[in-house]
């Protein structure tokens, strides 16, 4: 049984990798961010703002992650979510945990690319993102977002090819 989680930043090209991941391996894949994308929606609300609302509204997010747990738990799956892999290594749940980062600025042209808008506006949004959910948590969960200690492999997606960050994946996997 294979279960993979997959963390990283906005515009790290994590759903990328998780769809073709998915293809290669032939288990289910869930992407933990549509969750809150589509509760942002449903309150009228920018990611942004959602994120804010949500360090106010705390059951929010806590409702996300308990979903999450789940999900792990029962195993064979692949988990995209910022918090996937902490939320493994919280639970000790057996779990490839990979990370995805790339700067700043390149993070910001890829989503430019996929969602359109102006790059500035995109990185401004994504940094303030990145701050809500660093302080919230921290602040839940005395999580710090930014170390990396707990995952089995982290990846630079900036100068990779999805194909080639799966094949990285898969070289670990069979290791």
């Amino acid at each position: 049984m294979t279960t993979i989680t997959i963390s990283g930043t906005p515009g790290s090209g994590k759903s990328t990798v998780a769809t073709l991941l998915k293809e290669d391996l032939n288990i289910p894949y869930i992407y933990s961010g549509l969750i809150f994308r589509n509760l942002a929606e449903k309150h009228h609300m920018s990611l942004s703002e959602f994120g804010k609302y949500c360090e106010r509204h705390e059951d929010v997010d806590r409702e996300i992650d308990d979903k999450q747990v789940e999900i792990l738990k029962k195993g064979n799956v692949i988990l995209e979510g910022r918090l996937a892999g902490w939320l493994a290594y919280k639970y000790t749940i057996e779990a490839c945990k990979i990370m995805i980062d790339a700067p700043v600025l390149i993070r910001a042209e890829r989503i430019v690319k996929r969602e359109q808008g102006q790059i500035e506006d995109r990185k401004k949004e994504m940094i303030q993102r990145e701050k809500s959910e660093e302080k919230r948590y921290k602040k839940y969960y005395n999580i710090d977002l930014k170390d990396t200690s707990i995952y089995d492999l982290c990846i630079d997606s900036s100068d990779k090819t999805a194909e080639e960050i799966v094949k990285l994946i898969h070289t670990h996997l069979n290791q």
